[in-house]
C-alpha cells in the first residue's frame, strides 16, 4: 500500500474566483459554500489580511490536474514533431 497524503490544490471545477475555497473545502471534505462563508465573514472581521492571505493562496497553491488530462497532456508533447 502507497503512503497516500493529502494535498491542497486549487479546484478547476467548483471555482469561483481562483478555487481556493473549493480547494479547502476539498482538503477537507466540507462543503465548499461553507468555507466561502468563513471567508467573507473572516474578510470583516480582520479586515484586509484574510484579502492578502488569498492572494497569496491563489498564487502560491497548485491548480489540480487531473490524472487523466495529465497523461493527455504527455501524450500530445510526445507526439508532437520535434523542431530542428
Amino acid at each position: 500500500m502507497a503512503n497516500e497524503y493529502k494535498r491542497l490544490y486549487r479546484s478547476v471545477d467548483d471555482r469561483m474566483v481562483a478555487g481556493i475555497c473549493a480547494g479547502i473545502a476539498d482538503y477537507f471534505d466540507v462543503d465548499p459554500t461553507l468555507i466561502r462563508l468563513l471567508f467573507v465573514f473572516g474578510f470583516f472581521a480582520t479586515g484586509s489580511g484574510l484579502f492578502w492571505a488569498y492572494v497569496i493562496m491563489m498564487i502560491v497553491v497548485p491548480e489540480h490536474v487531473p490524472a487523466a488530462q495529465d497523461v493527455v497532456t504527455a501524450e500530445v508533447k510526445e507526439a508532437a514533431p520535434k523542431k530542428k
